[in-house]
């Protein structure tokens, strides 16, 4: 898939006001700090377009942004906060609950991970609570570039590893690099053929 068009859409703090589900959508989440905004970036080809920041929770609300004139991507606000208010966290998780478990033309959500890091329990409870309610879900590790080739594999292969523990069949996987663009046109090329599904079937 070649982007031609993206621009952001519309910003939300309740999921009732997203816009109408009339088009495949997918959601990008993860870790605070996982390089979520600078990966959606390189997707799209658009500096800027979802804004980054060294400080961790820059996103606090569901962002829509329209690609091509035919699918949403939606910019979600990070999980496993250490540094907010449990007020505004509790509202958060609600908010980002009741996105992923109602909003009907979502066809996946992309869970980011840091493959830097050997398993977290924060990003295993959350991807087994996206399965828990059926929630189509495929996992994008960010910041490939940071290992060599013999540490990514080794991480990667510890993620395998401990899924497999309880998952007989692993959701899709992506290996990125928001530096490089690794992985984007695979990304990309897999929200392409979901697409294609939507748009043929009845609804």
């Amino acid at each position: 898939m070649i982007v031609k068009t993206a621009k952001f859409l519309v910003s939300n703090n309740y999921y009732q006001n997203c816009p109408k589900p009339d088009k495949p959508e997918y959601a990008f989440i993860g870790r605070s700090n996982v390089g979520k905004s600078s990966l959606i970036n390189k997707i799209v080809g658009i500096q800027g377009l979802a804004k980054t920041s060294g400080k961790p929770g820059k996103t606090q609300l569901i962002n829509h942004f329209y690609i091509n004139e035919e699918w949403y991507l939606v910019d979600l606000p990070g999980y496993g906060y250490a540094s907010i208010p449990l007020k505004i966290k509790a509202k958060w998780e609600t908010m980002i609950s009741g996105y992923l478990q109602t909003r009907k033309n979502l066809l996946t959500t992309f869970v980011l991970i840091d493959v830097r890091h050997s398993p977290q329990k924060i990003d295993i409870d959350f991807i087994e609570n996206l399965a828990e309610h059926q929630i189509p879900l495929a996992l994008i590790f960010t910041k490939a570039d940071k290992l060599t080739p013999r540490k990514l594999k080794e991480n990667l292969k510890a993620y395998q590893n401990y899924l497999h523990e309880s998952w007989d069949e692993l959701p899709p996987v992506f290996v990125t690099s928001s530096e490089t663009g690794l992985g984007a046109e695979q990304v990309l090329d897999y929200i392409e053929n979901a697409n294609k599904v939507f748009v043929s079937s009845p609804n």
